[in-house]
């Protein structure tokens, strides 16, 4: 089954987003843990936290059809020590926050190193967060999003992913989200299905599929290898129907949260089922 939805709100109280993604068809989704452009919140109350879990039984969700995306602010990367610790601290918040709501991934951007260090910095940087993270929860993937590469930011080649996956301790709580448009901006082809097999043949000698966690599935605003970072609605964009058709038919992704981060979500339920047509 292909666990398709977009990133939905959680606006009211986290309770609402299995109800929030039912509405639209869903059979997956995206959500943050609290608002992703703060650096913390109110914790959970614990009647919250059961609301969640019951309204996820209710419609019928598992922490397998759901991604959580780690707050905007987050840089592991960055090297002034204040700055990383404000990090760090922020995503220990919401990996527990995961583990409060029962759920099993959290998604996160590398960070960008600012232009003040090396890559090769930056990605070990980057590993050695991982791990200190890690060490401190239990029973969370954390997940790595391949960015379009502006700014710094690290993870528009795979072989950076690799570099910080190799740094890391605990292989089984680690992984990869692959975002279709990043990936055009940054330099990968995926327009025709000769592109897009090529691709995925790279990301599997490079990172392996087996570290894949979920996609995020977006058209783009923005041309080929621009690295630019300026989602579009799927169909409306440069990049074009058939890197979705592609993955709509191959079984890889199957049993995955394939999660919508298009602008539009006055058609999110027409895009999911557009995607689920794709699929046949």
């Amino acid at each position: 089954m292909f666990f398709i939805g977009p990133h939905v709100s959680i606006g009211g109280g986290v309770a609402n987003a299995p109800g929030n993604a039912r509405a639209l068809g869903a059979t997956g989704f995206g959500m943050f843990v609290k608002n992703q452009r703060q650096w913390s919140a109110a914790p959970y109350a614990a009647a919250e936290v059961e609301a969640f879990k019951s309204q996820m039984v209710a419609e019928g969700y598992t922490a397998a059809q759901v991604l959580p995306h780690a707050g905007y602010l987050i840089n592991l990367a960055n090297p002034d020590p204040e700055a990383h610790a404000k990090s760090m601290a922020s995503l220990l918040d919401e990996l527990r926050r995961c583990m409060a709501l029962g759920l099993d991934k959290l998604n996160f951007h590398p960070g960008s190193h600012l232009r003040l260090i090396t890559t090769e910095e930056a990605c070990a940087r980057v590993a050695r967060s991982l791990n200190a993270a890690l060490a401190e929860t239990q029973g969370v993937t954390l997940v790595i999003e391949n960015t379009a590469g502006s700014g710094g930011n690290l993870g528009s080649r795979f072989e950076e992913i690799r570099a910080i996956l190799d740094g890391v301790d605990d292989k089984a709580r680690v992984g990869v989200c692959l975002d279709t448009m990043h990936a055009f901006a940054a330099g990968f082809d995926l327009r025709t299905r000769d592109g897009f097999l090529k691709t995925m043949d790279h990301f599997d000698r490079t990172v392996g599929m087996p570290y894949l966690r979920g996609m995020h599935l977006n058209d783009s605003m923005v041309e080929f290898n621009s690295h630019k970072d300026r989602h579009e609605s799927l169909g409306s964009g440069l990049l074009g129907l058939e890197v979705f058709r592609c993955i709509m038919k191959d079984e890889r992704f199957e049993n995955l949260p394939l999660v919508l981060e298009t602008p539009n979500e006055d058609i999110w339920a027409q895009e999911i089922q557009q995607l689920k047509e794709l699929a046949g």
